[in-house]
């Protein structure tokens, strides 16, 4: 149960983000929830390979290439949900990762986790 209020959240929290951010683009709702679980499974699997693996990167640039391998996850979650999301260019990807962590943080403190 605590999975499916987790991605009701963070699908409410995709939504929000691609209305503020200009050059992301959800079709719907279930598109959003689509998207809410295609990047947890990809920061669950995938993005502790990449921050392994860019770890030395990542701090010779002060932990700023992290904001980079989140951009890696929305665009790979672009290229999986692919008709029904879309990512225009890097500094859209930047700003709605930044702001969909924001919302998400809110929301989350909102339901009281």
């Amino acid at each position: 149960m605590n999975f499916l209020v987790n991605m009701l959240i963070s699908a409410i929290a995709v939504g929000i983000s691609a209305f503020l951010i200009p050059g992301i683009k959800v079709d719907g709702f279930f598109e959003a929830v689509i998207i809410a679980v295609v990047l947890a499974i990809l920061n669950r699997i995938v993005k502790p390979a990449l921050v392994l693996f860019t770890l030395p990167i990542t701090v010779l640039t002060l932990g700023l290439f992290y904001l980079v391998i989140n951009v890696l996850m929305v665009y790979l979650a672009d290229r999986i949900v692919s008709p029904g999301f879309e990512v225009s260019n890097f500094i859209s990807a930047l700003l709605f990762s930044i702001v969909l962590s924001i919302v998400n943080s809110v929301l989350d403190s909102m339901a009281g986790k």
